[in-house]
């Protein structure tokens, strides 16, 4: 990867830390879902700078910004849009809902009813919307950054294995340490910073189209395909990683790696992008495992896969 990419994609890092302090990692990945092509799905608690930093991401991309705020009485219409009838020219019309944009916040997208959330599948998977027999297509940088409280679970509608596997990461951004949020207090400047906008479209659709090119050698794909049959086979997993995962966890570690200015995967990209990827695929056998449980069964399926050592 040339220099002048990896100064794109650190300057992208950087205008999104501008307003979210302390988590680069967590953006890190954000922008490694965005060259990947993928979507990410935020479970958090409120109040952790979850909009703010889609919002920073979109303005330093140049691109367009729609929210939906996710309610048991939004349809599908609220979001693909709909067609109306012209009085004047007696003829329908499309009119365009939020989702015709490139970055679209999907708020508490758990909160509103399973055919509601199917309406973002043909978008999230295609890049396309079908509406009355035909079909629209959507922008070439489409992103989807959904968010969903993980306290509050009255009137929610959790997310199928369907929903859950178009998104390639799920995050958590977190409480801010003690340092990062005494600044927060103190500076009142943090949340009206200007973000710059380090690249347009098609400096971001030429980024994208580098993730393929990013090498991948037998022996870390070999370790890759050991950490997933692992998920399989693990006493405490009722459902690992399938074949669709498999892929979005290799797609993933090239972008990440990408993120990091080389045009190689390691197995350190493995493990990085891991608990993203596997968190939100992976079914137990007893009941919705805590914080505590799923981080030990994390843990352990990467202790008990040997590092490949390069010879």
């Amino acid at each position: 990867m040339s220099e002048e990419n990896l100064i794109s994609i650190t300057k992208l890092i950087d205008e999104v830390e501008k307003v979210i302090l302390g988590k680069r990692t967590v953006i890190q990945l954000t922008v490694a879902a965005l060259l990947a092509g993928g979507h990410v799905l935020f479970e958090d608690v409120p109040g952790v700078g979850k909009t703010m930093l889609v919002k920073a991401l979109a303005e330093a991309i140049h691109g367009r910004f729609s929210r939906v705020q996710f309610t048991p009485d939004l349809l599908p219409s609220d979001i693909l849009g709909v067609s109306i009838l012209n009085s004047q020219t007696n003829q329908f019309e499309f009119r365009q809902g939020p989702i015709f944009t490139d970055v679209l916040l999907a708020d508490e997208i758990n909160r509103t009813t399973p055919r509601t959330q199917a309406a973002l599948l043909e978008a999230m998977s295609e890049k396309s919307v079908t509406i009355d027999g035909k079909t629209y297509r959507l922008s070439d940088n489409f992103f989807v950054l959904a968010t969903q409280n993980p306290i509050e679970y009255e009137g929610t509608y959790p997310l199928p294995e369907a929903q859950l596997d178009r998104f390639l990461f799920k995050l958590a951004i977190g409480y801010p340490s003690e340092e990062d949020e005494l600044q927060l207090m103190l500076n009142k400047t943090i949340e009206s910073k200007v973000i710059s906008r380090v690249m347009d479209e098609q400096e971001l659709i030429r980024l994208k189209e580098q993730v393929d090119d990013v090498y991948v050698d037998e022996v870390v794909g070999k370790y890759a395909l050991a950490l997933i049959q692992k998920t399989r086979q693990h006493p405490s997993i009722a459902l690992g990683i399938s074949p669709r995962g498999s892929i979005a966890f290799i797609r993933g570690a090239k972008a990440f790696a990408m993120t990091q200015g080389r045009t190689f995967v390691t197995p350190k990209d493995l493990q990085m992008i891991l608990p993203a990827v596997f968190g939100h695929r992976l079914h137990f056998k007893y009941a919705r495992a805590n914080h505590k449980e799923y981080q030990a069964i994390i843990e352990d399926i990467l202790s008990s896969v040997p590092v490949p050592i390069r010879r």
